[in-house]
């Protein structure tokens, strides 16, 4: 049984939830009081590098969330199974462990060749990825800030193949989108908060993700949103090490392999 089971559907769960946390996750890193001493790009480069206004990615967001729910919603519909008696047969918990680690590895897998892709034809990223990293410093409400094309493409496809390779149910599936949507804020929000256990946990992290985001790593750290296997395996890791600096804040120092 969960909480939310005598108010709301697992279907209607698993499509807004995301949502919602997403803006609840990614407004509480936002209205954080001043914390200078943990960021990865001070103030200053924040409102130099970045060449696209808060209005404009909360609207890009909320664009690319619509297109997610309608999505999803068909998802749920169409693969809803009910026993003979009308009710859906929930698999055991370590099943349903076996199926988030299962959705964590195809997600993986299907984001880093599409978003490496983006990056290697010269015309999608152009025209498509480019406008992702139009935050070159990047903030939790940034997250899901791209193309309406490349947001379908990478994330919403991205998360149906993984709920239908993986065979979880709706109900499994609100836990790994809504922990997909955390991690995905956390990777974006450009902090490096002391006893983050998504840092303790993730090699690939808010710093790991900032390297893509450099000019200089543009080409390298592929790997989102869980972990840098296919990095590691093909050669695109770009290793890194955080220095304080002398004015607050950290800095993920490219190194050479």
């Amino acid at each position: 049984m969960v909480f939310w089971e005598e108010y709301v559907s697992d279907e209607t769960m698993g499509t807004y939830a995301p949502v919602v946390v997403y803006w609840l996750y990614s407004g509480l890193y936002q209205l954080l009081l001043p914390l200078d001493n943990y960021r990865l790009h001070t103030r200053k480069e924040e409102s130099e590098k970045n060449v696209v206004s808060l209005s404009s990615v909360v609207k890009g967001v909320l664009i690319q969330q619509l297109a997610q729910v309608v999505v999803a919603q068909a998802l749920f519909v169409l693969t809803r199974e009910v026993s003979s008696s009308g009710i859906i047969v929930q698999q055991t918990l370590p099943i349903q462990i076996l199926q988030i680690v299962i959705a964590m590895l195809v997600m993986d897998t299907w984001q880093y060749f599409v978003h490496r892709y983006m990056h290697q034809n010269k015309f999608l990223y152009r025209h498509i990825h480019s406008q992702h990293h139009r935050l070159v410093v990047t903030y939790a409400i940034g997250a899901l800030y791209n193309h309406p094309l490349e947001g379908l493409l990478l994330d919403t496809v991205g998360g149906a193949i993984s709920f239908l390779v993986s065979g979880m149910t709706a109900r499994t599936a609100v836990i790994f989108f809504c922990f997909a949507t955390i991690k995905t804020v956390d990777d974006h929000c450009g902090l490096w908060l002391p006893g983050n256990i998504f840092h303790m946990i993730f090699q690939n992290n808010t710093a790991y993700h900032d390297v893509h985001h450099q000019l200089q790593g543009t080409r390298y750290n592929y790997s989102q949103p869980f972990f840098p296997i296919w990095d590691i395996l093909l050669g695109t890791r770009m290793p890194y090490r955080l220095v304080k600096r002398p004015e607050g804040g950290f800095e993920a120092r490219l190194m050479k392999d």
